[in-house]
């Protein structure tokens, strides 16, 4: 079906259609026409409009949904065929169903304040056809808090918020369409015909505003009978709630998005039930009783004995598990009990079933909302009170004309308090301080839109979004509530502290922290590392928060990185036109957009050794801060180094497609981030790479080592070979290579040197045979298929499966990824090799058919005596062993000989290949490769997209997650400001863990850095890694600071070092010790390394070996912190 839908695509300009035609003439903003509702500022224009949709427009809105349905379907068929270049790392996520399945789904978002635009954004990228925007409400100073595409200048307007957004929102993804609707003059119940109209053919409505109960009752009964899902979420201040229903009976085809449970057969025993037992080098096989599972690739059970055995073939049928330990399970009502033989070799993959979701309606769930979701473990108690706040809130609004509580307005606070005891049938206020205060602060703050709340809260609601239009992970059933409370102080502030001056950007952070906290955030100077999904999302916080926009502050940022197609799904600073730019760059340029205040330089620099002449003393001595955006955790490392030595605050996050972490470094209170670290990954024997693959894993590697070796090491061997005057010489520390590396050069510049196109594709048919035929038989020549071990066991059995040869057959295509692997592989590694001599390719199917057929292949004998590392310890003395030759470098001046002399090719270059992911030409010859690979050794193949993922090591990432932790940073970069106005303890501060896809959230308090006892000067000393021994006394001599130490500690230096250089012990030459004695420690380290300091240093690292002077044992103390200049 798909295959036709893609046939069938064709222009994909949304307004030449009948639909967009429809829209336009039914008051819908479209790119190429405004609609008076919105736009008119004419009051009488407005009011006719109105009264025309009054008059009996209910029925054209209701056809104009049912059309734009229709819609939704063409652009699906027109967008059938999911860009895999734009959404490459969500489809790691999602999958390629779930992305077709929202790219036909349409959304409705009515409210477009800070909330409303994170979840369209969100939802935009992501990638749904179609969304329709809906908010009539002018914009006020307090929208500027959480909606980056407002500005100052939208303040009394007049012009809806929908309609300001639409054109930023649809900027985003030229897949999605978005539309306004402008029929709906406001959120009142008197128009409830008009916003039920909006319903009808959405696949979703979410909710983004507060509107009278009336109003959300009524939308979610209308949501259920046309069977639309719905949100209901509402940000205000620091406080939140979510609520989803999705029907009666809501299909999830995939409950947690986890990959399926996979391991391979060691036995399957010939008993009722049989019984499985599962190579334990491969790890647990991760089933539960009542699991699903198949089998693939069986080996071993004479399947003609009984149908039952017959079933075990076949990868479509399903299998009930009953697991009875780690290793083993059951196979439920299979009886095997007839055959002779045990299955040996197999694949095992878990089978996950769709589950079925039943939701209670929002009238229902509001007065029974049943157990809460929890997301702080530390506050088991706030769920429901925050149920009861929200309803008192809610009572509040109602009974004053849908106006929320005017900040630090006391009087009001307390009506909300009032309103809330009436409604606590459960006592959860009475006697109850802290609730009460609780409460209160919600209703202070609840005009506030923040920008962290509204990224953390969109982030959630968005991925509810995603779930409703796929079905993709479980939705959230019923009321979430979140709150970031340990931001705020102990009581109310004042009403001069928090009062708005009405147009502002900053009235809502005001509202809820007070001017002086605002004017901290203005003057913060931070660091932030790296420019991608966290980078972007943070800058745009940080620029609506107002971080570095005062006259002091100022924001570093840097990255390498320059800005790729698939960057565009998730970094929604950047554009098509921004693609090869540098992101730093560029995401400056976008955050300065939205607030001109902000002050940022940007650097394309690697943070690391390198650079520190740039990331020095003087500039770590400056910074308030630093925030990590990075990819891996060697930088963050590093950068945790640093922060720890300049006792700086560390803001990190990261994410893994729906997970995500945050974690908040505080100097003397939390632990760094280095403290605890996960274990290295484990590596991939050599002799398995090389003889014995048994995962697609495996096959990879291979192909990708194999694409490193043929069409990168070997070009830059020959150049180097061309380029150097003696080059015996250069692989003169290359004994077990040299050989392989001369003859690999002859090879490429004489044996096997094309001159044309036609050449390289003989040369791809001859590797192929080389590889997947030759080899393969040489292996099987030195391991037969009935070989056995010294033991008796069976050679090939385990992990050891017996390869197969193969015959080359262009027309050939696999059965698991359905892909031509014999004609890929020659089409790629042909174009490759091409490409590397500079000549030009080509692709035609008829061409290579035709070369290929006039191609005489060799034929191959088995050679003896050719070693077969069968072990890692064999592989590895294998490679050190060499190829057995006793004189190398006889035969490499024989080979040398034989070579053109490099003065003989002047000019002559061949063109390195670096093997990028993102090309596909790259990834078609390693896919194609590792795929006949593994059709050699019976290994499942996979498809162009899996391969990428696992040879480019991508990790999965979605914009939902993205911004999800980036707002729980950014709340706590309230605290380490100072928003609580007190010093918080560590339990104040929280780490976060989040997984979309189930959906779990839970924050934690960090953990306190680990202490080390000391005793100076007879008291006791618990330092930490955050501590040193500081030294601001000057550039004083060794004998000046051996003093110090006698005098400030009582403590005697027994050995002093700076990196590797020792520069005092007490057992050195005496003369020597008194020479540095004299001198300045800086001059000492200088003479010793040979090497000056760079201006920008103005400390040196100390390492020292005391003892007391009193008791004369040694005591353990951490580096001196010696600063010299």
């Amino acid at each position: 079906a798909m295959s036709d839908i893609n046939k069938a695509k064709t222009s994909k300009k949304r307004d030449l259609t009948v639909t967009q035609f429809a829209i336009r003439e039914l008051d819908f903003q479209s790119k190429t026409s405004k609609s008076s509702f919105d736009v008119g500022i004419n009051k009488d224009k407005r009011s006719f409009s109105r009264r025309r949709i009054y008059s009996g427009e209910i029925d054209k809105i209701k056809q104009l949904n049912k059309t734009d349905m229709s819609a939704t379907n063409m652009d699906a068929m027109a967008t059938g065929e999911v860009d895999e270049k734009l959404y490459s790392r969500q489809l790691y996520v999602m999958g390629h169903e779930a992305q077709r399945r929202m790219m036909a789904s349409h959304a409705l978002v009515l409210g477009l304040s800070g909330l409303g635009v994170e979840v369209a954004k969100n939802c935009i990228l992501a990638g749904i056809s179609r969304m329709t925007l809906c908010d009539p409400n002018p914009t006020t100073s307090y929208d500027l808090g959480g909606n980056f595409y407002l500005s100052e200048s939208d303040i009394g307007s007049g012009v809806g918020k929908a309609t300001l957004c639409k054109e930023d929102l649809e900027a985003l993804n030229k897949y999605v369409g978005v539309d306004v609707a402008t029929s709906v003059p406001s959120f009142s119940m008197e128009n409830i015909d008009t916003i039920l109209a909006l319903v009808d053919g959405m696949s979703v409505v979410v909710v983004t505003t507060p509107l009278p109960d009336d109003v959300i009752v009524a939308l979610n009964k209308k949501c259920r009978e046309i069977g639309s899902c719905f949100i209901y979420s509402v940000v205000a201040g620091v406080f939140s709630k979510v609520f989803c229903d999705f029907g009666d009976s809501f299909v999830v085809s995939d409950k947690d998005g986890e990959q399926p449970a996979q391991s391979q057969v060691e036995t399957i025993l010939p008993s009722n039930p049989a019984l499985v037992k599962v190579l334990e080098d491969q790890g647990r096989h991760g089933l539960e009783t009542g699991d699903y599972v198949s089998f693939s690739r069986i080996k071993g059970i004479d399947q003609d004995s009984s149908r039952a055995a017959q079933s075990l073939y076949h990868s479509s049928n399903q299998f009930e598990v009953k697991s009875t330990g780690p290793f083993t399970f059951e196979l439920v009502d299979l009886d095997l009990s007839s055959c002779k033989m045990p299955a040996t070799q197999g694949y095992i993959t878990q089978v996950k079933s769709p589950v079925t979701i039943s939701f209670k309606s929002y009238s229902e769930a509001l007065a029974d909302p049943g157990e809460l979701m929890m997301s702080d473990f530390a506050k088991f108690d706030r769920p429901p009170l925050l149920h009861l706040a929200f309803r008192a809130l809610q009572s509040f609004i109602e009974n004053n004309s849908m106006q929320l509580p005017d900040p630090g307005n006391v009087v009001m606070a307390e009506e909300v308090l009032k309103i809330a005891k009436s409604f606590d049938s459960e006592n959860l206020i009475e006697n109850n301080s802290s609730a009460e205060m609780i409460i209160k602060h919600l209703a202070s703050g609840s005009k506030a839109i923040l920008s962290p709340m509204c990224a953390a809260i969109g982030g959630i609601v968005g991925q509810e979004v995603l779930k409703a239009c796929s079905g993709k992970f479980t939705p959230i059933n019923g009321f979430l509530y979140f709150d970031a409370s340990d931001t705020l102080p102990n009581e109310l502030l004042s009403l001069d502290e928090v009062k708005p001056t009405g147009n502002s950007c900053y009235d809502s952070q005001i509202a809820v922290f007070g001017r002086e906290i605002q004017e901290s955030i203005l003057d913060l100077k931070y660091f932030l590392v790296g420019a991608g999904a966290i980078g972007c999302e943070m800058l745009k916080n940080w620029a609506l928060m107002g971080v570095a926009c005062g006259e002091k502050g100022h924001i570093h940022m840097t990255d390498m990185d320059r800005i790729e197609k698939s960057n565009l799904s998730r970094q929604f600073l950047f554009r098509n036109e921004h693609i090869n730019s540098f992101k730093s760059t560029t995401a400056a340029e976008s955050a300065k957009k939205m607030n001109p205040d902000i002050k940022i330089t940007s650097y394309q620099e690697k943070v690391g050794s390198e650079t520190e002449h740039i990331f020095g003393d003087n500039f770590y001595d400056k910074l308030d801060g630093v925030c990590t955006a990075l990819d891996n955790v060697e930088a963050r490392l590093y950068i945790d180094q640093k922060c720890l030595f300049y006792r700086l605050p560390m803001l990190e996050s990261g994410t893994l497609g729906t997970k995500g972490n945050t974690q908040v470094v505080i100097p003397h209170l939390t632990e760094n981030y280095g403290a605890t670290r996960d274990p290295p990954e484990k590596s991939i024997p050599v002799c398995t790479l090389k003889n014995f693959p048994n995962q697609i894993q495996h096959t990879i590697q291979w192909a990708r080592d194999y694409f490193e070796g043929i069409f990168k090491q070997n070009a830059e061997d020959v150049n180097t070979y061309l380029s150097a005057n003696d080059y015996a010489s250069t692989l003169d520390g290359q004994l077990s290579t040299k050989i392989d590396t001369i003859k690999a050069i002859h090879k490429t510049l004489v044996e096997e040197r094309p001159v044309s196109f036609e050449d390289c594709v003989i040369w791809a048919r001859l590797k192929f045979e080389d590889l997947f035929n030759n080899q393969i038989r040489q292996l099987l020549h030195n391991f037969p298929e009935n070989q056995l071990t010294s033991t008796g066991t069976k050679f090939w059995s385990g992990s050891k499966r017996c390869p197969v040869p193969l015959s080359f057959d262009v027309n050939a295509e696999c059965e698991d990824a359905e892909m031509k692997n014999h004609f890929d592989f020659i089409v790629a590694a042909s174009n490759l090799r091409a490409s590397m001599f500079g000549i030009t390719g080509r692709t035609d199917e008829e061409y290579f058919n035709q070369v290929l057929s006039d191609i005489i292949v060799p034929d191959f004998s088995p050679k003896e005596g050719v070693k077969i590392a069968v072990t890692e310890s064999e592989a590895k003395d294998d490679g050190v062993a060499g190829n057995g030759i006793t004189d190398v470098d006889t035969e490499c001046m024989q080979v040398l000989d034989q070579m053109p002399k490099p003065s003989e090719l002047v000019g002559f270059k061949l063109h390195p290949i670096d093997f990028d992911k993102d090309i596909d030409e790259h990834m078609l010859f390693v896919t194609a490769c590792s795929n006949l690979r593994a059709l050699n050794y019976s290994i499942p193949t996979e498809d162009t997209h899996k391969s990428r993922a696992i040879a480019g090591r991508i990790i999965p990432a979605i914009a939902t997650t993205t911004a999800l932790v980036t707002g729980l940073i950014c709340l706590e970069l309230y605290k380490v400001v100072g928003s609580a106005r007190k010093t918080l303890a560590i339990d104040a501060y929280k780490n976060g863990f989040v997984n979309l896809a189930i959906p779990f959230i839970t924050l934690s308090e960090p953990s306190a850095p680990e202490k080390t006892k000391a005793i100076v000067k007879g008291k006791e000393w618990n330092w930490t890694a955050w501590d040193s021994l500081d030294i601001n006394i000057g550039d004083i001599t060794l004998k000046e600071l051996m003093d110090y130490f006698e005098t400030e500690y009582n403590l005697e230096i027994s050995m002093l070092s700076q990196g590797v250089s020792i520069l005092y012990s007490f057992f050195a030459n005496k003369k020597k010790v008194e020479e540095r004695m004299k001198m300045p420690l800086s001059k000492i380290v200088t003479s010793i390394t040979k090497k000056e300091f760079p201006p920008s240093q103005l400390f040196i690292i100390l390492e020292l070996i005391a003892n007391d002077l009193t008791t004369d044992e040694e005591v353990e103390l951490p580096y001196v912190k010696f600063r010299f200049r």
